[in-house]
């Protein structure tokens, strides 16, 4: 009898164990579940500047006179310097390879007149919405310069929850201009630089779920001016085009910091923030050590080769540069992929998002850009080391941008078998591109 009662003692005690196992097992599954639920995706923050190179950036070496911009410096303390993005020569362009992933030839945008993007092309907006279930808010403030003027609701058709801005490519007046919100117009006489900032900051006070919104200031393009004297710190006494066009870089950088400082600290910490050039400096501001036609609108580096800063949320790298090669289409990957999309390459698109804590070699081979001024197409592709143009079979060119960054040697005609080399190799890539 006492071995029975001993016996079924251990069959209860060892029940109990199992349940409470099996309880805190439970538990942990609970508790995990919890945790992913709980994960929460970052918020994302593009900025662009309208014609801003290289030379006119302080985290760059070109230029020999600086615009002051402490919060793009601080951003870059704290994040990455990107060294060879290149975007699209001129603003419409970029716009479109950064909304569809795709290169101009494939959207027909190659120029400012041809600057409209069409309906059927799947926007980024678009596309976050249907692989995150809708997951992000999403916004465009400022610039979109994508639609014909009259098509004012334009924008909300590419998945843009919240569009307010200026729809043409420039304004005449920064202080007495079109804004347009949501397909409803009006005058508006706040300074643009601000007025686009205190929109944003509005706009994100008021999301309770993740956000991504696309700010493009209009600044610093044309019609050069002082802004007002609060936000620079420009010598408005020398009435210069180089100190007005530097002065609305500082009044971008005062505004930029106002809208980050807005920000609550949860908000900022998870907020991942992308400062992008859309192309090079116009010519009547250009400095050295870029030259004349090597400016805006020109397929050579400084046209193209445009200042990227990434900071904030998801980056372990501080502080640092890095050579890899980013085109503006490549955003359109990147973003989604920060989003959660679960994507590493999109049409022309690949993302750079591994770069944010890896000093690997980015996914992008060969960077690659374009322009169309009228029956005149031209390319430029680079391997990273070599860069080729094709001028439309005229006078096509090859410079090694490791040797000779501001392309003052032609090598398309050396006799050298590395230069012959690369240039076979830069043009058969090139057909590859523009032949798919």
């Amino acid at each position: 009898m006492k071995n029975l009662i001993w016996i079924i003692s251990i069959l209860l005690f060892l029940g109990a164990c199992k349940k409470s196992s099996t309880l805190e097992n439970q538990e942990e599954d609970i508790d995990e579940g919890i945790e992913n639920d709980s994960i929460i995706k970052p918020n994302i923050l593009l900025i662009i500047a309208d014609d801003m190179g290289l030379d006119a950036c302080p985290m760059y070496t070109e230029g020999e006179i600086q615009p002051a911009m402490p919060n793009l410096e601080a951003l870059a303390l704290d994040g990455i310097t990107f060294d060879n993005a290149w975007a699209y020569p001129v603003c419409s362009p970029t716009r479109a390879s950064i909304i569809t992933g795709k290169y101009g030839s494939r959207t027909g945008i190659l120029s400012v007149n041809q600057s409209y993007l069409s309906k059927t092309e799947q926007s980024i907006q678009q596309y976050i919405n249907a692989k995150t279930d809708s997951a992000y808010t999403q916004a465009l403030i400022g610039k979109w310069h994508l639609s014909k003027n009259s098509e004012l609701g334009a924008p909300n058709d590419f998945g843009i929850g919240y569009f307010a801005g200026s729809m043409s490519g420039a304004l005449d007046d920064y202080n007495n201009w079109n804004l347009v919100q949501n397909g409803k117009s009006e005058t508006c006489q706040i300074y643009n630089t601000t007025k686009i900032t205190d929109l944003s900051i509005d706009w994100i006070k008021n999301q309770s779920k993740p956000w991504f919104c696309w700010l493009a200031y209009s600044a610093p393009h044309t019609p050069f001016h002082y802004p007002p004297s609060d936000l620079h710190q420009q010598n408005e006494a020398e009435n210069t085009e180089l100190s007005m066009y530097l002065a609305m870089i500082e009044s971008l950088d005062h505004e930029m910091g106002r809208l980050l400082n807005s920000m609550d600290e949860d908000t900022r910490e998870n907020t991942i923030i992308i400062f992008l050039g859309d192309n090079g400096t116009d010519k009547n501001v250009l400095q050295l050590p870029y030259r004349g036609r090597k400016a805006k609108g020109s397929i050579y580096q400084g046209g193209i080769n445009v200042p990227l800063i990434v900071s904030g949320k998801g980056l372990s790298r501080k502080n640092v540069r890095d050579e890899s090669q980013i085109s503006s289409a490549d955003f359109f990957a990147t973003i989604a992929d920060i989003a959660g999309a679960g994507i590493s390459q999109y049409q022309d698109s690949y993302s750079f998002k591994s770069l944010f804590t890896s000093e690997a070699t980015g996914l992008r081979s060969y960077n690659f850009s374009e322009v169309d001024h009228g029956d005149d197409y031209r390319y430029t592709i680079s391997d990273g080391t070599y860069k080729l143009i094709s001028n439309n079979d005229k006078d096509d060119e090859l410079y090694n941008l490791i040797d000779d960054p501001y392309e003052t040697t032609d090598l398309y005609s050396s006799t050298n078998s590395d230069d012959i080399q690369a240039k076979q190799q830069l043009i058969s890539e090139a057909n590859k591109i523009i032949n798919e």
